[in-house]
């Protein structure tokens, strides 16, 4: 439920110019995020998952009391809604007379949808998610299995590597996207789209080196980190240029699909680890090996494809325009 309204509130309150850098400085939450949870494992081995899931919590509770303490409320909204409640009484009593109580929920996700680049982003965001998501569910197993004697510097190196260089990747892939977009962005192209293309081109190699890289945990260490200074700008710029695309009204409703598009995703590390499970042998290492890289990097390049496509796609479909 934070998601949505969170992106929607920067694109309505940041300027044009700027959105991009500052989606994408919200979005390092996510890399921090993901650093403490990689440090978990330390927890897990100091306490067990079950007092650590309860200190997991607690942090949780903690930082929901402080936003809802230190966050304003957005007043220019509330003033907005008041006053179309005000003004469309009537139309509202129509729509329950007539039983379309739903229409309006269903109008906004199809004008959402409508477009051919939201439609190239929605499918190029759910190949990028799957990447993302097989490498945080299954990085852990394979390189406890990779590296048995530096499973507590696999934690201390995923933490540091996803919230520096993750951070750093998607600081300068927002500040990327937001200069291209000042400079060649038209509305029969998007070039903020540029950066998670380049970015997942690069990610797909570096991704293979990484899980290649067998004699040193070091040198695996050092390819992971250039992988996540590549891969992780995309966020930012596919989030401003999707909510710029959309019409203003259904912004809210376009992020929740974008957000969707990562949920369903979450089935990709699952069907990775039934196939895993299925080809498991004396060799599970490897096995591991060969299914991670195929998949993750499939999953880079397509989502590449897609969104070079959708860089190119007018930002609303010709028979509407017309």
């Amino acid at each position: 439920f934070t998601t949505p309204a969170a992106y929607t509130l920067i694109n309505e309150r940041v300027p044009k110019d700027r959105v991009s850098f500052a989606t994408s400085l919200y979005g390092t939450g996510v890399a921090f995020g993901g650093a403490l949870a990689s440090l978990s494992i330390l927890l897990d081995n100091e306490f067990g998952w079950q007092k650590a899931m309860v200190i997991i919590s607690i942090i949780g509770f903690i930082s929901s009391g402080l936003s809802a303490v230190l966050l304003p409320e957005d007043i220019t909204n509330q003033q907005q809604n008041t006053q179309q409640k005000i003004i469309q009484p009537a139309a509202g009593e129509i729509d329950n007379k007539e039983g379309n109580d739903d229409a309006p929920f269903f109008d906004d996700v199809s004008e959402a949808v409508s477009s051919t680049r939201a439609k190239w982003i929605y499918l190029g965001s759910f190949l990028r998610f799957s990447s993302g998501l097989c490498i945080g569910v299954w990085s852990a197993p394979y390189f406890r299995m990779a590296f048995p004697d530096n499973a507590a510097d696999y934690a201390v190196a995923q933490a540091a590597i996803t919230a520096i260089a993750g951070s750093a990747s998607g600081l300068l892939g927002g500040a990327a996207a937001d200069l291209l977009s000042n400079n060649t962005s038209t509305e029969k192209e998007d070039r903020r789209l540029v950066v998670p293309v380049v970015g997942s081109i690069l990610a797909a190699p570096a991704w293979y080196f990484t899980m290649h890289t067998t004699d040193s945990f070091t040198v695996a260490m050092t390819w992971l980190a250039a992988e996540y200074t590549v891969a992780e700008c995309w966020f930012g710029p596919t989030i401003s240029s999707l909510l710029g695309t959309v019409d203003k009204k259904v912004t809210g409703t376009a992020q929740g699909l974008f957000t969707m598009t990562g949920a369903i995703a979450n089935l990709s590390p699952t069907l990775l680890g039934f196939i895993y499970g299925q080809a498991t042998n004396a060799e599970a290492s490897s096995d591991l090996v060969n299914l991670l890289s195929t998949g993750v990097c499939f999953g880079y390049i397509s989502s590449a494809v897609c969104f070079a496509i959708a860089s190119q796609s007018p930002e609303k479909n010709e028979a509407k325009q017309a």
